[in-house]
């Protein structure tokens, strides 16, 4: 009878093999991340689109853009005071995606953090309003009450404020002294007034949401939402005139570069300063003229990279938690740019790469910029 004998796996036959799987899974994990990251990319790019589209649906209704922030009659006082947070974009766009009975709740003669919509309103997770690749589940200030997506004010304010297609609502007027309700620049317009076109002007883009406390914290955490904080001010030194209505001249365009240079070139080490990162899309509902970062954002310092203060802006420098002379820059976790809905209600992936030129011609609703198709 004759003994059939079996052969083993010798341990270096063992350790190949097992080493030709870590192998094959470490090139599979990076594949699964991307595809991931691809789905939540047009997830984000979906949501973009919804207002978009509503935004295009409010315009046909009212013949005009909604204003970043409502005006409200409180407690007999108009305009009210700061802190009040009157009712945002994001709320007159309710009812344009799907959001009827969230919108018939808001009481626009308060503001957000007020009792009459704090519970009802402000309190609710709006799901359109968050990217899926934000990493924070719940808001830095109310778990529920945040957003990543912003509304565009325009350009550099050293160029022209108010110059995006989202503005304040009250044409001529102040509140607690701030210039920043005058001028030609605000109050409503429609599709007239978007002279640079629609397909030309951006509309709604991304920003990471803020941590923290009112603490100082490291701008150099690896997550993007702690660059969106704003920076000590002897970090820059641009003068930028408050009056909203202002026009830069001859040397408006060079400063403004300037500005970029030296935001980007503070080292990511660098503390941070002031509450920003607190209030950094702290809420969904409210906005304050002195408080834009809660759900606005401009076109002054290309995408991902730092928000800067400049000077004069309102309030106290190191406590300013961004006014209309501060850039407001979005941010995302999408490798290598963000996603921006256009006044036409498309959707663009915009690098980071982009040219400063370029980003704030985007930005700018009737300065008269020339953009090439090849441009972003």
């Amino acid at each position: 009878m004759r003994i059939r004998s079996t052969r083993a796996f010798t341990l270096i036959e063992l350790l190949v093999v097992i080493a030709i799987i870590a192998v094959l899974i470490a090139l599979l994990l990076p594949a699964v991340q991307a595809a991931r990251e691809a789905a939540r990319r047009a997830q984000c790019t979906n949501n973009l689109k919804q207002l978009g589209l509503a935004i295009q649906n409010y315009i046909s209704q009212n013949n005009s853009f909604p204003p970043i922030m409502g005006d409200f009659n409180y407690n007999g006082v108009t305009p009210p005071i700061p802190g009040d947070w009157p009712l945002s974009w994001a709320v007159a766009l309710l009812p344009f995606y799907e959001q009827s009975q969230l919108y018939n709740a808001a009481n626009y003669d308060y503001g957000a953090p007020q009792a009459y919509n704090l519970t009802t309103v402000t309190y609710t997770k709006v799901a359109t309003l968050i990217c899926p690749s934000e990493s924070f589940k719940t808001g830095p200030w109310v778990a529920t009450s945040f957003t990543n997506y912003r509304a565009n004010f325009g350009g550099p304010g050293i160029i022209a404020s108010w110059s995006g297609p989202f503005v304040v609502m009250v044409p001529n007027g102040s509140i607690s002294g701030c210039a920043c309700y005058t001028g030609p620049n605000v109050g409503s317009f429609g599709m007239e007034g978007m002279t640079d076109g629609t397909s030309n002007t951006a509309a709604i883009s991304e920003k990471l949401v803020g941590t923290g406390t009112w603490q100082n914290i490291p701008a150099s955490n690896t997550n993007l939402a702690l660059r969106a904080m704003w920076l000590p001010p002897n970090a820059l030194t641009i003068n930028v005139p408050g009056d909203p209505a202002y026009t830069g001249g001859g040397n408006a365009y060079q400063t403004a570069l300037q500005f970029v240079q030296a935001c980007n070139a503070i080292p990511g080490t660098q503390i941070a300063s002031g509450p920003s990162a607190l209030w950094c899309g702290a809420v969904w509902d409210g906005s304050h003229w002195g408080t834009l970062n809660f759900n606005a954002y401009n076109h002054w310092v290309p995408p991902n990279n730092f928000s800067c203060l400049a000077a004069n802006s309102y309030g106290s420098i190191a406590n300013s938690p961004g006014s209309i002379n501060d850039s407001i820059t979005p941010t995302s976790n999408h490798p290598g740019g963000v996603n921006v809905a256009f006044c036409d209600g498309s959707v663009h992936f915009i690098k980071s790469s982009i040219s400063p030129q370029t980003w704030w011609a985007l930005g700018s609703r009737n300065l008269g910029e020339l953009l090439s198709s090849d441009s972003y």
